[in-house]
């Protein structure tokens, strides 16, 4: 059982729901396949379920194209709006609301970060998926930070996860002094330990968007605390199951972030993290 799924159960077992007494749960995973997606969510819809779950953009694209009947509760979407996927996050309007991470906004301030523990840094490679939906309104937030920071920006696409170690050698031969990881979901999430061993390899300061990444080797990650949208989405289940609908429960934004560093992985790569930055980290991998 993943820790993402474990904060969702704990989530309902704080509003009194217990897998298996007063509640049934059909769990569905692609594997990493989202070419499956569709086949899941028309799965779920045959069954008759009261409510569809989503983690991601392409499972609540892949739900939301199956019924416009269900109630979707999406547990965690970076730009819900921007993806089409309800009309405003006070009034979502359809079968869809949920849990936005607020990721376009937060990849600036990872730049910052970055900054602020090499200040000497004037190139960074952006690790993006071009294909994802947060992907362009994040790298408009870069561009701005960017600008401010006076950081030259080497854009590499990274479309499945094959692209990872190239891209780490592009941005070695681009002369980048750091990596703003913007990719994560299906492509990156099965590979966090991979990506942490080639950045050791390419001594390359690396920020991430998830916790996750950092206790699997990473260097450093700024963002939404998961486990606290995941057990969120709970409250979604319950006042849906007593009656509300999705059109008029108000899609929830972040209220917990956190900025974790890797000791360990800074010293493997010979950096030393400011005292003034380390003081400000929620959590410090030792």
């Amino acid at each position: 059982m993943s820790s993402r799924t474990q904060a969702f159960r704990h989530g309902l077992r704080e509003l009194r729901y217990i897998e298996g007494k007063n509640i049934v749960i059909e769990w569905r995973h692609h594997g990493g396949k989202f070419d499956r997606l569709p086949a899941l969510a028309a799965e779920l819809v045959r069954l008759k379920v009261d409510i569809i779950i989503t983690a991601g953009a392409p499972a609540a694209r892949a739900a939301k194209e199956a019924t416009v009947t269900i109630p979707i509760v999406m547990m965690q979407i970076g730009d819900p709006v921007g993806s089409g996927f309800v009309a405003s996050l006070a009034r979502p309007g359809g079968n869809i609301t949920g849990l936005s991470t607020l990721a376009p906004e937060l990849s600036g301030k990872r730049l910052e970060l970055s900054k602020e523990i090499i200040p000497r840094l004037s190139r960074v490679a952006v690790f993006g998926t071009s294909t994802t939906p947060d992907n362009a309104p994040s790298l408009r937030e870069v561009d701005l930070a960017a600008g401010a920071l006076k950081v030259q920006l080497q854009y590499l696409d990274v479309l499945s996860p094959k692209d990872i170690e190239t891209a780490f050698r592009a941005a070695g031969k681009g002369r980048a002094k750091a990596v703003l990881m913007l990719v994560s979901g299906g492509v990156a999430g099965a590979h966090r330990t991979e990506i942490a061993e080639l950045a050791v390899k390419s001594r390359l300061p690396v920020i991430y968007p998830h916790s996750q990444f950092v206790e699997a080797g990473g260097l450093m990650s700024y963002g939404v605390n998961q486990y606290d949208l995941d057990r969120r989405a709970a409250t979604y289940v319950d006042k849906i199951l007593k009656g509300r609908t999705p059109a008029d429960l108000p899609v929830e934004q972040p209220m917990k972030f956190e900025f974790i560093v890797n000791l360990n992985a800074a010293k493997q790569i010979g950096l030393t993290i400011p005292p003034n930055v380390l003081v400000r980290s929620d959590k410090v991998i030792k």
